[in-house]
């Protein structure tokens, strides 16, 4: 039974730099351990949140200390959403490359959106592509 009561602040706003990375993975070790959350979901949650924030960071605002991202979650009827905003003008996420796809195994960057879209249950983004949320199902 999922406790109505929320223990967990809902809301981070965090400075587009590398150590609120581990702000962030303490919050969601507190989160899921008041929710408690299962290893596997865990798992799936701690990476494709991470790799959304660390996109906002890098890519959306550019590692600008200035501009934060926020993340919040919601809980309910055994849903876990998170959702992931960043400063940035956004990208166009119906034109994401396959990294799996042999002429793009040596690109840098994509894998991050493809581990978001394959931990998590749904993702959905918001135009203009600076906002999205992710679900887990519990």
């Amino acid at each position: 039974m999922i406790s109505t009561v929320h223990p967990v602040i809902r809301q981070l706003s965090l400075a587009s730099e590398a150590p609120s990375l581990l702000v962030l993975e303490n919050w969601i070790n507190s989160l899921c351990d008041a929710f408690d959350i299962g290893e596997k979901i865990y798992g799936n949650i701690l990476i494709a949140v991470t790799e959304s924030v660390n996109n906002a960071i890098i890519h959306g605002n550019q590692n600008d200390v200035d501009k934060k991202t926020t993340v919040e979650y919601d809980i309910k009827k055994n849903v876990l959403s998170f959702k992931v905003v960043d400063c940035g003008a956004g990208f166009d996420f119906n034109n994401i490359k396959d990294p799996t796809d042999p002429k793009n195994i040596e690109q840098p960057n994509g894998r991050g959106i493809f581990l978001m879209t394959h931990l998590a249950d749904e993702v959905e983004y918001t135009k203009p592509g600076n906002q999205v949320v992710m679900r887990f199902y519990l």
